[in-house]
């Protein structure tokens, strides 16, 4: 299967960006990469708008286009023309672009310096990055329960959260509640649980849907290594081997799990 210009573009821009969701892809059958790679393209260039200046205001204009463009999805009618909007059109429903405006809008505090009010607006965030991202990716594809994805994202959000503490604190940040080894432990004890939780209802998802969960592929052996060794996550050690990584991912190829 051959892409058009503008999926192919997608796939190079989240093979620079975003490698580990990149290899994701790559593991997925071939039909599924032309969804996939618009949809994690648009995480690319969602996730980086409010870090690609000094300047909020600049930072809130970048996030509201994507915002502006999802709407322009979900009213079915003319999309601007761009390399990632253009395809991803074609592979969001109206009813996903309407709720990933939150996706959106939850960015917002990657721009400011202002700490997570309380542990419900850490969920949130979480919620409404991470687990949407994975519950669009895997509803384009095919039936999907939305807590399920919800709870795999989740997880796997936070995984990805606890190798970028220490760049997120390096450029200001507060990205944890509790950056104590006990509060640490407990977050990631959490994040095992909604993985647990999510996995017990993976024969739920059909076989068109599965490939979006390869995504969390690390979730696992990262919260573990987290929950063990809670004081890996200020020291930057939070990561497995190239090797141990791409053995994963075939597993998790092979045997449909996360």
């Amino acid at each position: 299967m051959s892409f058009d210009p503008d999926v192919t573009a997608c796939a190079a821009l989240v093979e620079k960006a975003d490698p580990d969701r990149f290899l994701a892809v790559m593991a997925a059958p071939v039909a599924a990469r032309e969804t996939l790679f618009p949809i994690y393209a648009m995480n690319v260039e969602v996730s980086r708008a409010p870090w690609v200046t000094a300047e909020p205001m600049i930072a809130e204009m970048r996030l509201q286009w994507w915002r502006d463009a999802l709407a322009e999805i979900a009213g079915q009618g003319a999309v601007r023309k761009h390399e990632v909007t253009t395809p991803l059109a074609r592979v969001l429903s109206a009813d996903e672009a309407v709720r990933l405006d939150e996706y959106v809008a939850v960015r917002r505090w990657d721009i400011y310096k202002d700490p997570f009010e309380d542990e419900p607006h850490f969920d949130a965030y979480l919620e409404h990055s991470s687990g949407a991202l994975l519950r669009a990716a895997g509803q384009s594809l095919g039936e999907a329960p939305e807590q399920v994805l919800l709870d795999l994202g989740w997880a796997m959000g936070l995984a990805n959260w606890f190798r970028a503490v220490p760049e997120l604190e390096a450029a200001g940040r507060i990205p944890l509640l509790d950056g104590t080894g006990t509060g640490v432990k407990r977050l990631a004890e959490r994040g095992l649980d909604r993985l647990s939780r999510g996995r017990k209802r993976m024969r739920e998802v059909s076989v068109e849907a599965r490939p979006a969960l390869l995504a969390a592929w690390q979730a696992g052996p990262v919260l573990r290594q987290v929950a063990k060794a809670p004081g890996a996550v200020a020291r930057g050690e939070v990561s497995l081997s190239e090797g141990g990584k791409r053995a994963r991912l075939m597993w998790a190829s092979a045997t449909g799990r996360v």
